[in-house]
C-alpha cells in the first residue's frame, strides 16, 4: 500500500488538507488514516453546554465529510518510521508514503487529575470538552440555584484556550437571566499567570469577570477531584511557594490537561513538547523534508483551534505538492 501522500488524522486539519490538495491536483493518490466513525464540530460543544445547540448538531458521519478521491484507512496509526517512509497501522499493516502529513489532533489527559475519570458525569462534575458531557453541563447550570460553581483551566497547551472562559460567561449569563447569580459563588481557577494569553483581550474580559462577580484565581491548577465529597483540590502558587487548597463545590466544570498522541510523542518527529517539530512558516518538519504537521498535533506557538487548522491546511497542501515535485516549500 503505497501513496503519494499519507495523512494521519481525519479531523478538521486532515480533511481540510486532503480537500485542498485534491483541488490543486486530483491525480495525487492520498490515504487518510483515521478509525473514527463520527466527525465532531468540537467548538459547538460550548454551545451545547449553554443549551444553544443540541449534541446532534455537532456530529456528522465521518463518511459524509471524507473527500471523494482519497483512500480512507479505518485503522489507527501506531508508529511512524521517517527513515523508511512508512506508517505502521494497528494489526501490523504498513503504508508507504512519498509525503507524510501528520494531523491526528491531541489527547485529553483526564487521568492527569487524580480522581477525575471516575468523577465525570456525576455529583456535579462536568466538562464541555466531551460530547457526552456537554449536555450535563447545561443540566447543572439550569438546576443550580445557589452554592459554589468552580471552573478550571489547566496549563497550556490546550485546544481552544477561550473555551474554559466561554463556559463560565455563558453559565453566568443563564444564572443572571434567571435571577440566581447573586446566590452563586463563581470561581475561575486558571493555571496560568494571566486571564488570557493575548494581552489585548484581557481588559475586555476583565469587564465580564467584574460584571458577573467572578472570583478569579490565577496560578491555581486543579490536581484532584473527590466527587463523593464534592471537593476539588487545587495547587496554587503564592509568592513562589506552592500549596494545596480544597474547595467544596456544587458544580465543577473541568478542562483536562492535553498532550500529544503517543504515535507522535514516541516518534522521531516529536519536539521536546511531544508535538510535531515543524517550521512555523512552512509547516514542514525541521529534519524530515517530506513530512508536514498541522492542527493540534503541530508544535507551533499559535493557539490550537479549528481557525488555525483552516489557515494552515492550504499552506500544507501547496508545500506537500511542492515536496512531491522535489521543490522547496513555496507557501507560508
Amino acid at each position: 500500500m503505497t501513496y503519494d501522500i499519507v495523512i494521519i488524522g481525519g479531523g478538521a486539519a486532515g480533511i481540510a488538507t486532503a480537500s485542498s490538495i485534491l483541488k490543486r491536483n486530483a491525480k495525487v493518490t492520498i490515504a487518510v488514516v483515521d478509525p473514527a466513525t463520527d466527525h465532531y464540530y468540537q467548538p459547538g460543544w460550548t454551545m451545547v453546554g449553554a443549551g444553544v445547540f443540541t449534541p446532534e448538531q455537532t456530529r456528522k458521519a465521518e463518511s459524509d465529510i471524507m473527500p471523494k478521491g482519497v483512500k480512507w484507512v479505518r485503522l489507527p496509526a501506531v508508529a511512524i518510521d521517517p527513515d523508511r517512509n512508512t506508517v505502521e497501522l494497528e494489526y501490523g499493516d504498513t503504508l508507504t508514503y512519498r509525503v507524510l502529513v501528520v494531523a491526528p489532533g491531541l489527547r485529553l489527559a483526564w487521568e492527569k487529575i487524580e480522581g477525575l475519570p471516575e468523577a465525570l458525569g456525576r455529583n456535579g462534575v462536568t466538562s464541555n470538552y466531551r460530547y457526552d458531557l456537554a449536555p450535563y453541563t447545561y443540566q447543572l447550570v439550569k438546576e443550580l440555584r445557589q452554592g459554589r460553581a468552580l471552573l478550571s483551566q489547566p496549563p497550556m497547551p490546550i485546544k481552544c484556550a477561550g473555551a474554559p472562559q466561554k463556559a463560565m460567561y455563558l453559565s453566568c449569563d443563564i444564572w443572571r437571566d434567571s435571577g440566581v447569580l447573586p446566590a452563586i459563588d463563581v470561581e475561575f481557577h486558571n493555571a496560568g499567570a494571566a486571564l488570557f494569553g493575548v494581552p489585548t483581550y484581557v481588559p475586555a474580559l476583565m469587564e465580564y469577570v467584574e460584571k458577573y462577580g467572578i472570583d478569579l484565581r490565577l496560578e491555581s491548577n486543579l490536581v484532584a477531584v473527590d466527587a463523593d465529597r464534592r471537593v476539588a483540590t487545587f495547587e496554587r502558587k503564592q509568592d513562589g511557594v506552592s500549596e494545596r487548597i480544597e474547595r467544596p463545590f456544587d458544580m465543577l466544570h473541568v478542562v483536562p490537561p492535553q498532550v500529544s498522541h503517543a504515535v507522535v510523542a514516541n516518534s522521531p518527529l516529536a519536539a521536546a513538547s511531544g508535538f510535531v517539530e515543524v517550521d512555523e512558516t512552512t509547516l514542514r518538519h525541521k529534519r524530515f523534508e517530506n513530512i508536514f504537521g498541522l492542527g493540534d498535533a503541530a508544535g507551533t506557538s499559535n493557539a490550537k483551534t479549528a481557525a488555525a487548522a483552516r489557515v494552515q491546511a492550504p499552506v500544507v497542501a501547496v508545500n506537500a505538492l511542492a515536496a512531491l515535485d522535489g521543490r522547496p516549500p513555496v507557501a507560508d
